[in-house]
């Protein structure tokens, strides 16, 4: 069985030090997908260096496998509409080149698309068995999904926020969090943005104004608070 973490654990971060019940809180990891982070796919379509993106996925890699160490639930999203494009807006579908539209052929299967190669999370943060995934048709992880039901019915008040990109499905989805009352802690180098201007802006924005939004920490500060002690033991979730 796995060590269970203490019932409450710190974390150094801006603008103060966060505190967190580890059996109340959840890793999210929003929209690391193929289409987003992969050469050739959507984000590149639209002209943008999917390097800064691809640079998360390591630091990520070693924070989820430290949550699961630790019992503490991941939960993946994947912006993404039916095929039908019913869920998606029109002013939606006019993004990207005329020829590489959502819905549109790609080079991993019809653009964010449920079900195409480029819609699914890359290789390296693959869901496992058990693990929630949530399909969202906008920005937020909340609108149109399940979230709510499945924070609620799992007792979480705090999440642990990872993901892409920085400044809009990331912020959108703390925004969304923060008006319902969750506890929110952005994890600066497991998110990532196209343009380095505005991870840095966006991470700012975050914990402006003593935490308007949220805390921001890096992922080895979030790594050593989720690391089992053998000390001060709580139960297992």
């Amino acid at each position: 069985m796995t060590a269970a973490l203490p019932t409450a654990r710190s974390v150094p971060a801006r603008p103060t030090a966060f505190t967190f019940d580890p059996g109340t809180v959840a890793l999210l990891v929003i929209d690391m997908q193929r289409d987003f982070l992969l050469p050739g796919g959507f984000g590149e379509s639209l002209g943008n260096d999917v390097a800064l993106l691809q640079a998360v996925v390591e630091p990520l890699a070693a924070l989820i496998a430290a949550a699961r160490a630790a019992d503490v639930p991941v939960i993946h999203t994947r912006e993404g509409h039916l095929p039908d494009l019913s869920d998606c807006p029109p002013a939606k579908l006019l993004r990207g080149n005329p020829s590489q539209r959502i819905g549109d052929p790609g080079r991993f299967g019809r653009i964010l698309i449920r079900g195409e190669y480029g819609h699914d999370i890359v290789d390296e943060l693959a869901p496992v068995a058990g693990e929630v995934v949530i399909d969202k048709p906008g920005k937020g992880a909340f609108y149109a999904t399940e979230l709510s039901e499945v924070l609620a019915r799992d007792g979480i008040e705090t999440l642990l926020v990872t993901g892409v990109t920085t400044e809009v499905c990331v912020h959108t989805t703390v925004r969304e969090a923060n008006d319902r009352g969750y506890r929110c802690l952005v994890v600066s180098d497991c998110v990532g943005s196209y343009f380095p201007e505005f991870q840095r802006v966006g991470l700012d924005m975050i914990a402006a104004q003593g935490g308007i939004f949220g805390w921001v920490a890096d992922s080895a500060a979030v790594v050593t608070a989720l690391t089992p002690t053998a000390a001060g033991s709580a139960p297992a979730r």
